[in-house]
């Protein structure tokens, strides 16, 4: 990652009234020496399913959601991985890349349940129109082995992460919404599609890319991972061109005029001390 990046980060979050630093998403060949990972676990495949191959109760056994991991790495300033047989959620397993397209299994527990086992998430009104969605989403494949997402002061001079996420309330969610806009005059830069918490911050803005699109991505809806975001907390993911551009630039934008730096940080410092003894 480049070095005078790196260095502008301190300046650049100060400026947004951010006091935790972004991570950084990117795949690799190499297995993290050190960090947050789930449990190894068979890979949950429609191949394996339709065989009967896979045990369910022990791959439910063993979940752990995505977002455990990457709130772990945020607070313990260290790295959160995943692959194929580290998946933790099943559901991640296909968001993430590593196995496509999504087993029945999970489509049915998301979506209206199944009989005697699970009522079902309820998130879509019917497992046909959640496999069409789905289907439609399409992940990219992963395309290498792991899957590391890290603090960006972790990243060496030969790492380079292909998204930014920031986690953030809503005050400099706006300043960040508005910056994407300053550095892109693309009045649609900013998605925020249904997906899971882990969807949001990798799927979605990695098919962008795979599109040559440039956009920035809201995410944290998803109840389920709700619990492993801090209240009132959102996700904001940008490709790493992005980030750069608004690092750069930020200096010279609206962050230095009135608006923000007179009413919209006055709000950050409020909602500060409102959430100071959130624990």
């Amino acid at each position: 990652m480049d070095t005078a990046i790196q260095s502008a980060i301190p300046d650049f979050l100060e400026l947004l009234g951010l006091d935790e630093e972004p991570v950084g998403l990117f795949y690799t060949d190499k297995q993290p020496e050190d960090g947050s990972f789930p449990k190894q676990c068979e890979t949950p495949t429609r191949e394996r399913e339709q065989a009967g191959e896979i045990d369910w109760p022990g791959v439910f056994g063993k979940f752990s959601c995505v977002m455990r991991h990457i709130l772990m790495a945020r607070k313990q300033k260290k790295a959160a991985w995943f692959a194929a047989d580290h998946f933790g959620c099943p559901g991640a397993a296909f968001w993430l890349g590593f196995i496509k397209p999504q087993t029945d299994t999970i489509i049915n527990y998301i979506s209206t349940g199944i009989p005697g086992w699970s009522e079902g998430e309820l998130y879509c009104e019917s497992s046909d129109a959640m496999g069409q969605v789905l289907q439609a989403i399409d992940p990219r494949p992963a395309p290498k082995p792991y899957v590391v997402i890290k603090p960006l002061s972790l990243f060496t001079e030969d790492e380079e992460p292909e998204v930014v996420i920031f986690f953030t309330r809503p005050e400099p969610l706006g300043g960040l919404h508005q910056l994407a806009f300053f550095v892109t005059n693309d009045p649609e830069v900013v998605q925020s599609p249904w997906a899971s918490g882990c969807g949001s911050i990798a799927t979605w803005p990695l098919r962008y890319l795979s599109q040559g699109l440039n956009k920035a991505v809201t995410g944290g809806w998803d109840p389920s991972a709700r619990k492993f975001f801090k209240v009132d907390e959102l996700s904001f993911t940008v490709p790493y061109a992005m980030f750069r551009a608004m690092v750069v630039r930020g200096k010279d934008s609206f962050l230095k005029q009135e608006a923000w730096q007179q009413s919209v940080r006055k709000k950050i410092a409020r909602s500060k001390q409102v959430w100071s003894k959130e624990k």
